[in-house]
C-alpha cells in the first residue's frame, strides 16, 4: 500500500492561550470599537501597532480590516486616484489588482521570473507608460534583488508600496520586508503569519502619508489616541480633504493578534524547517524545478512552490489528481479558470490586461501548495515523498489511477 499523507491543508494553529484570555478579557469589558476606551485605559488596537512598529523598525503603523482595505488605503495615501496608472506583478492573488480598482485605477501588470519574483528589466520597460506608483507583491514570500529595485525606481521617480502579506517575519538583507518601499502592507488573514481571521497593518517613515492612511480609516478626529501615529500637527491641513473610508481593527482582533507578534520569530524558524524538509525531499527530481532561495533572503515557508517545465496541462491534472488521491493538496496557476483562491492576471479582466508571454510560461507549470504549522517535519518529509513518486510516476507517462490508494481518510 502506498504511503498516504492524512492531514489538513488548511487547519492552522490554534490562538494562543494569551490570546484567548486578552480577546475574552475585552469581551467581558465590551469596547470592541478602537475608541471606545475606559479612562486610563490603551486600547488594544493602539497598542498593536505600537508594537508591530516596534517589531518592523517603521515609525508609524496602523491596523486595519484587512490586508486588502490596507492595500487601497496605502494606495490613496500616497496620491493614486481615478484613471492612474499603478504597475504591479503579473504574478499575484485577487487581492492586489483589487485594491488598485478600488481606487478607480488602472493595473499595469509586469512579468515575472522563473524565481517567481518581478522582472526588472520589464518594470524598467513599463516605466514608458506614465506609471508613477508599483504595488510589489512579494508573493508567496519570494523577494526579489530589493536593492537593485530600489535604485530602479528611484530613478524613475516612482513610488514603491510594498505588499507583505506572505512575508511578515521576512527580510531582504537583513531588512525586514515593508522597510523598503514609502509604505508596506500587511494581511492577518487566517492563512498568513499572524492570524485574526481578517486584518491588516500598514507601516510607513512619512507622517503625511500615514496621517491620510489614519484619518482615510476613519480615526475621525480622535487620532491623538493612536501611539504610532504622526503627531497632531501633521493631520492639521490633511483632516478637511480626506474622507473617511472606515476601515478600522477592532479591538477584539488586536488583543488576538499582540501575543502572536511576540512568537513570530519562533514560528518562522519553525516554517524554514518545513520547507527545508519539503526542498531536501524533492530536490534533483527528475521533471520538476525548485525554485532557489537567494543567500540575501530571510523567507518565511508557509508555503510551497515548484515548477514543471514543459508539461501540458493534462499531465500537471493527472499530477494533480494523483497527488490528491494520496491526501496531498497541489494548487496549480496555469489552469484555464480560476479556483477558489487560484486566479492570475489573464482572469481579472476589468483590468484588461496585455499578454505576458514569460509570466504564461511560468504559470503554467506553477504549483503551489500552502505549510501550515499544524504539519510535522516528518509530515513534510512524506509530502515530499508522495510528490515525488507521483511526478516520477507521471513523468513516466504513467498518468491513470492511483493504484493501492483509496478515498479520503
Amino acid at each position: 500500500m502506498m504511503e498516504r499523507f492524512s492531514g489538513s491543508f488548511t487547519q492552522q494553529e490554534p490562538i494562543p492561550e494569551a490570546g484567548i484570555a486578552a480577546a475574552m478579557a475585552v469581551l467581558r469589558h465590551g469596547r470592541l470599537h478602537r475608541y471606545n476606551t475606559a479612562p486610563g485605559e490603551v486600547a488594544e488596537t493602539a497598542l498593536l501597532e505600537e508594537e508591530f512598529a516596534a517589531l518592523t523598525g517603521a515609525r508609524y503603523c496602523l491596523a486595519v480590516a484587512s490586508g486588502g482595505y490596507a492595500m487601497g488605503c496605502a494606495l490613496r495615501a500616497v496620491g493614486v486616484g481615478p484613471g492612474d496608472l499603478v504597475l504591479s506583478n503579473g504574478f499575484t492573488l485577487a487581492p492586489v489588482p483589487g485594491a488598485i480598482a478600488s481606487v478607480g485605477a488602472v493595473p499595469v501588470f509586469v512579468e515575472v521570473t522563473e524565481d517567481l519574483t518581478i522582472c526588472l528589466d520589464d518594470l524598467a520597460a513599463k516605466f514608458a507608460c506614465g506609471a508613477r506608483v508599483l504595488l510589489l507583491s512579494h508573493m508567496r514570500g519570494h523577494i526579489c534583488d530589493m536593492d537593485a529595485l530600489m535604485r530602479l525606481c528611484a530613478a524613475a521617480g516612482v513610488t514603491v508600496v510594498e505588499d507583505c502579506a506572505h512575508t511578515m517575519g521576512a527580510a531582504w538583507r537583513g531588512v525586514p520586508s515593508g522597510r523598503h518601499g514609502r509604505v508596506a502592507c500587511y494581511s492577518t488573514q487566517t492563512y498568513k503569519h499572524a492570524n485574526s481571521g481578517e486584518g491588516g497593518l500598514l507601516v510607513s517613515d512619512d507622517a503625511e502619508v500615514m496621517a491620510r492612511a489614519v484619518l482615510l480609516s476613519g480615526s475621525y478626529m480622535l487620532y491623538a489616541r493612536h501611539r504610532a501615529a504622526p503627531p497632531p500637527e501633521a493631520f492639521a491641513a490633511l483632516k478637511y480633504d480626506t474622507p473617511n473610508i472606515s476601515g478600522r481593527m477592532d479591538n477584539l482582533r488586536a488583543a488576538i493578534l499582540r501575543p502572536q507578534l511576540a512568537t513570530l520569530a519562533e514560528r518562522v524558524a519553525r516554517w524554514a524547517e518545513r520547507y527545508q524538509a519539503l526542498e531536501s525531499g524533492l530536490a534533483d527530481a527528475p521533471g520538476l524545478h525548485l525554485i532557489p532561495r537567494p543567500d540575501h533572503e530571510t523567507y518565511v515557508g508557509s508555503s510551497f512552490q515548484f515548477l514543471l517545465p514543459g508539461w501540458k496541462p493534462a499531465r500537471v491534472q493527472a499530477l494533480l489528481a494523483r497527488c490528491a488521491a494520496r491526501g496531498v493538496e497541489l494548487k496549480w496557476f496555469g489552469a484555464e479558470e480560476p479556483v477558489a483562491f487560484t486566479s492570475r492576471y489573464d482572469h481579472w479582466r476589468y483590468a484588461n490586461p496585455a499578454p505576458l508571454p514569460q509570466t504564461d510560461r511560468v504559470l503554467a507549470g506553477l504549483i503551489d501548495m500552502r505549510v501550515p504549522l499544524t504539519f510535522s517535519v516528518p509530515d513534510c518529509a512524506l509530502i515530499a515523498r508522495i510528490i515525488r513518486a507521483e511526478v516520477a510516476a507521471v513523468w513516466q507517462g504513467e498518468v491513470g489511477p492511483v493504484a493501492g490508494v483509496t478515498g479520503a481518510d
